[in-house]
């Protein structure tokens, strides 16, 4: 029966952020991260208060069912005091957090969801994105309007469709119960670690022979490397037979620190690590539009520009291609005019710039100087090596044969 060998949860500010709105969690059997959102005034509460309480589930079950029950009863709980705490402290109006959680038993996880935080697992080398992104541009690539890559850098990326909050009395919160095996690794992180690395990248630290807690180091770092816009959070957890004594349950980010509500927070600067100036993207503040309205407008739209960047490319190429075919035939001809030949001209010897050929209707040679040698007078076989014309490499070498063929009249 696999067993949870090894977990780690790491919280970082990030770059541009002035406080974070994180917060992660590594149990004994929970596992979640939660990105909260609302800005300065609320983001780093909601998620503070939704992982506290949902860590409440970190509990032994006697089944799957009943462990994805009390799960998903966690997470609308969350969503509940999330309300009733909007209800006392108004500046808090609007905040909300995302929410990916994992809870271990036996040989499987139950999962819940909702958000654009996101669940990874690596499992015999090949890795897979478990969770889907409930946001705006994901229904937009999800309805083919878009690319996973048009969806980075989309003006509403920001924009989400499901949250837990003072949004939605009863959120829709995806729900899964998989299987996990020895030598698994699953992986749960914040939109600030997904936003920035890459896939592939990803999967090469994941992939690495090292430890729970160094994968993780080397996760928030690679954020960090790549501008870090947002808050990163991640919790890695390791399937198989525990190396040492299970560690303690570990809270990081907001959930970590006293909760303050409305209170100016100093910001976070980072330590021991040297940042690059590179910054991927403004940054956005994170928002929730519920079954947004403008998302079919929004389909149509992004189907209009989509036609009018198809045209433009498209257009482009044709326009492109059409000028590589007049540049070939251009310097073809050029390329003829550096030719001569020797043929014949009103019965005389005559010197031709260019080939023999015509090209269609156009003429690919002209005449360029007609001698006073008649034809008729040559020898024969040189009358008949002029009337199939002599080739010639440039005017000097034509002038020459010419010459020889008047001295053959000597």
């Amino acid at each position: 029966m696999p067993t949870v060998k090894a977990s780690a949860a790491v919280s970082h500010v990030g770059r541009i952020r002035s406080n974070n709105q994180d917060s992660g969690y590594a149990g004994r059997r929970l596992f979640l991260v939660a990105d909260g959102m609302g800005g300065h005034a609320g983001g780093d509460v909601a998620s503070a208060i939704a992982t506290r309480r949902i860590a409440e589930a970190d509990v032994d079950y006697d089944s799957a069912p009943e462990a994805a029950a009390a799960l998903e009863g966690a997470l609308i709980a969350a969503n509940r005091r999330l309300a009733e705490t909007v209800a006392e402290h108004s500046e808090l109006t609007g905040m909300g957090t995302t929410v990916s959680s994992m809870l271990y038993l036996g040989d499987r996880v139950v999962i819940s969801h909702i958000g654009d935080s996101r669940i990874y697992l690596l499992r015999s080398g090949e890795l897979s994105q478990i969770s889907t992104d409930h946001t705006f541009v994901q229904r937009l690539v999800d309805a083919g309007r878009i690319t996973a890559e048009e969806a980075m850098v989309h003006p509403r990326r920001s924009v989400l469709m499901r949250v837990l909050g003072d949004v939605e009395a009863s959120p829709e919160i995806d729900q899964m119960v998989l299987d996990t095996r020895d030598g698994d690794r699953w992986m749960l992180c914040s939109d600030g670690l997904s936003g920035v690395v890459s896939f592939d990248e990803i999967h090469e630290f994941m992939s690495a022979d090292v430890g729970a807690k160094q994968v993780a180091d080397r996760l928030v770092k690679a954020s960090l490397d790549g501008g870090a816009p947002d808050n990163v959070t991640v919790v890695l957890v390791d399937i198989g037979e525990p190396a040492a004594p299970a560690t303690p349950p570990l809270i990081v980010g907001s959930a970590a620190a006293p909760l303050a509500f409305g209170a100016a927070l100093e910001p976070v600067r980072p330590r021991g690590i040297r940042l690059t100036p590179f910054r991927p993207h403004p940054v956005q503040e994170t928002h929730f539009e519920p079954d947004s309205a403008d998302y079919f407008d929004e389909i149509i739209e992004e189907d209009a520009r989509r036609r009018r960047r198809r045209r433009w490319v498209w257009g482009f190429w044709i326009a492109m291609f059409i000028a590589a075919i007049f540049a070939a035939i251009l310097l073809s001809y050029q390329w003829t005019q550096t030719r001569y030949y020797v043929g014949e001209s009103n019965g005389r010897v005559a010197i031709y710039q260019g080939i023999q050929q015509n090209l269609g209707p156009i003429s690919l040679h002209e005449l360029h100087t007609e001698t006073d040698i008649d034809i008729a007078e040559l020898r024969t076989y040189d009358q008949q090596r002029v009337v199939q014309t002599i080739s010639a490499g440039s005017f000097t070498e034509a002038f020459q044969i010419v010459q020889r063929l008047e001295e053959s009249l000597d």
